[in-house]
This record gives C-alpha cells, sequence and structure tokens, in this order.
C-alpha cells in the first residue's frame, strides 16, 4: 500500500502558500486607477492626419469591412505660378470608420500613400451604444495627436524626397522673413533721419497686378516652332506676358506722368501684335519637301509667317515715323503681292518631271511625291504672279 500523510498536511502548505505572497506586491493593477506602461508602437486604435488625405479612396476600396466612410467635394485651386493654369482637387468633407465592423487588420495603414493613417496606442474607446462606435474625422484626428514620433534615422542615411523639400521651403521663408524685416528696420531708420523721404521711396515700387489673361506670341511662336506641345507653350507664353506687362507698369510708374503728353514711339518688337492664323507658304512646302510631318511643318510655317508679318509691320512703322503725314498715302498704297500669299486650287496635283527625277535617283515615292508636289505649286504660284504682273 501507498504511504499516507498526515492529515492536514494540505492545509498546511496551502496556507504556507497564502503566507508566502502576504507580504508581496500583487501583480494585477488597479485598472483605470493604475495603469501598465504600454510600448511605443502599441496598436490601439487607427488615427486620421487629415491634412494628408488627398481623397485617393484606396483605404476604402482595400477594407475588407468596408468600415471606412468618405464624402468631398472638388475646388479650384489658383495656379501656383504666374500665367498657370487653375486646376481642381478633391477636399475632404467626411471621413468615418465604424469600429463595431473593423478588425484591426491594418490594410488601411498599410495602402496609404500619403501617411494619412497610423496607428495610434490609444485603445480606450469603449461605448455603451454599438453605434456609438462609428466615429468621424475630427476624433480620428485628435487621435492622431497621440501618434508617437517616427524613429531617428541612421546617421548617413538620405532624408526623404518630401522631409528634404519641407525643410528647404522652410528654410527659404525663414531667409525671406528675415531679409523683410530687414528691409522694414532699414526704411525706420532712413525715415527717421530723412523725414518725408518714407513716402516717396514707397511710391517708387508699386505693387503691380496684372491678369493673366493674354499670352506672348512671340513666345509662343517660338516654343511651337521647337515642337513644344501648344498647352506647355500657352502657359510659358502667357507667363511671358505677365512679365513683360509688369515690367512696362513698373517702368510707367517710374517715369511718372511727365512724359504722358510725348508723341507715341514707333511699335517695339514686342508690341506688334500679329494672328497666327495664317502660314508662311515657302517654308511649308520646304519642309514638306525635306520630309517633315504635316505638324510640325505647319507649325513653323506659323512662327515664320509671324515673324516676316512683324518685320514688314516694323518697317512700315519706321518709315511712316519720319515723314509724318506725307507718307501715309504711300503707306496706303498697295504691297507688292509676295509668292507666300499666292493661293493655288488643285493642290493634290505633282510636278512629273521632278518626279521622275527623283525616282531615278533613287529616292522613295513618298519623298519623291512630296517634293514633286512643293514643285508644282510653287510653279503655279510663279505663273500667277508672272499674269497679275502682266495685267
Amino acid at each position: 500500500m501507498a504511504a499516507t500523510s498526515p492529515p492536514g498536511t494540505g492545509l498546511l502548505k496551502g496556507l504556507g502558500v497564502t503566507i508566502k505572497h502576504l507580504f508581496q506586491r500583487p501583480a494585477t493593477l488597479m485598472y483605470p486607477y493604475e495603469r501598465n506602461e504600454l510600448a511605443p508602437r502599441t496598436r490601439g486604435v487607427i488615427a486620421l492626419m487629415d491634412e494628408n488625405c488627398t481623397v485617393c479612396m484606396l483605404c476604402s476600396r482595400e477594407c475588407p469591412d468596408w468600415c471606412i466612410y468618405i464624402e468631398s467635394h472638388k475646388e479650384t485651386v489658383p495656379p501656383a505660378k504666374e500665367g498657370g493654369r487653375a486646376r481642381t482637387r478633391n477636399v475632404l468633407d467626411r471621413f468615418a470608420i465604424d469600429f463595431s465592423l473593423c478588425m484591426y487588420c491594418g490594410i488601411c495603414v498599410e495602402v496609404c500613400p500619403f501617411d494619412a493613417l497610423w496607428w495610434s496606442p490609444e485603445f480606450e474607446y469603449s461605448e455603451y451604444s454599438i453605434d456609438s462606435l462609428l466615429h468621424e474625422k475630427e476624433k480620428l484626428r485628435a487621435w492622431a495627436d497621440t501618434v508617437p514620433a517616427p524613429p531617428p534615422l541612421d546617421d548617413g542615411a538620405v532624408l526623404p524626397a518630401e522631409v528634404a523639400d519641407a525643410i528647404e521651403k522652410a528654410e527659404k521663408e525663414r531667409e525671406l522673413a528675415e531679409a523683410k524685416a530687414a528691409e522694414e528696420a532699414q526704411a525706420k531708420e532712413s525715415g527717421a533721419a530723412g523725414g518725408a523721404a518714407t513716402p516717396a521711396a514707397a511710391a517708387k515700387e508699386p505693387e503691380v497686378e496684372v491678369k493673366a489673361g493674354e499670352i506672348d506670341q512671340e513666345t509662343f511662336d517660338q516654343l511651337i516652332a521647337e515642337g513644344k506641345s501648344e498647352r506647355i507653350a500657352r502657359s510659358k507664353a502667357k507667363a511671358a506676358w505677365v512679365k513683360k506687362e509688369k515690367a512696362r507698369l513698373k517702368a510707367e510708374a517710374e517715369q511718372g506722368g511727365g512724359d504722358a503728353a510725348a508723341p507715341a514711339a514707333a511699335p517695339k518688337p514686342a508690341e506688334v501684335h500679329v494672328e497666327a492664323g495664317q502660314i508662311d507658304q515657302e517654308t511649308y512646302d520646304q519642309l514638306i519637301a525635306e520630309g517633315k510631318t504635316e505638324r510640325m511643318a505647319r507649325a513653323k510655317a506659323k512662327a515664320a509667317y509671324v515673324k516676316k508679318e512683324k518685320a514688314r509691320l516694323r518697317a512700315e512703322a519706321e518709315q511712316a515715323a519720319p515723314s509724318g503725314e506725307s507718307a501715309a498715302p504711300e503707306a496706303e498704297a498697295p504691297a507688292k503681292k509676295q509668292l507666300s500669299e499666292v493661293h493655288v486650287e488643285g493642290t493634290g496635283e505633282i510636278d512629273q518631271e521632278v518626279f521622275d527625277q527623283l525616282i531615278a535617283e533613287g529616292k522613295s515615292e513618298r519623298i519623291a511625291r512630296s517634293k514633286a508636289k512643293a514643285a508644282w505649286i510653287k510653279k503655279r504660284k510663279q505663273e500667277q504672279l508672272d499674269q497679275e504682273g502682266g495685267a
């Protein structure tokens, strides 16, 4: 038979364990009066930084529980640079998460491309009603304030592009603020020394405001001739027009009203306006004969037409300026018609001699046909000019 312990041994062992833990610190915490220290990256609740949200809807689409609700509207943003094009962007109206449906998978935090969603260590958001677990963006933004800062980068690590840009922008703003403060201090010192000199100095630099509605035709034609797209050429030409207009207004303000009665001078190259609707036929035919595409040939021919037309207008203005009123009848006399101003019907025909010659030289049929077309047009135009000159 197995040996049995004397009666009362178990009771003594239990009392021993009780006495042992009687003088030790308890392992439990009296929550909520006592709180345990959590890990720095504890995943408690999902927080929102609404200033980073671009309403791309990735989090809502990727959520497996469909517990994220987003509403937005579109607003027009003014251009960042002078002469630029206004753009539209989405503005966040509502961002809500239903934590009664959320299973805390963290997919929304991972897929957010602009770091708008973060894990916050907050976990105390229990409610008496299940409907109260639907939290709007104001509550989610308040939780974002408790998100710990990211760990510092290692020594020699390259800063992210957005962080480097933000630092550079902040430094530029600080330098501008310091320069502005120095100018104001210098203006105060000069005002205290010179008395009435401050208003005159302030009047020299008026605030010039120009609406970016027109374009600088020369810049536009030059960019089109270089092969740029019409959108890029138009935006850059708008910026160039605004810049020139501001410079002109500043120059007029500096000159004052004394030169207002002076006679109007001959138009400067930038002041001559020519509608870029026609083309220079010679340039067009030459480019087509060289094998250029029709789009590029037409663009360069438009620029050439504008350039020639401006040169002609400038020459007429220079001739009319010294001669006064006596030169007016001569200016009204019809100018001699140029080859580029002659219109020929039936531009689908070709000069057979030129075509046969080019084919015999080994040129491709496409190049030979295009050059033969240009040669036929040129001949017909010359014949028409000769007939009009003889008449």
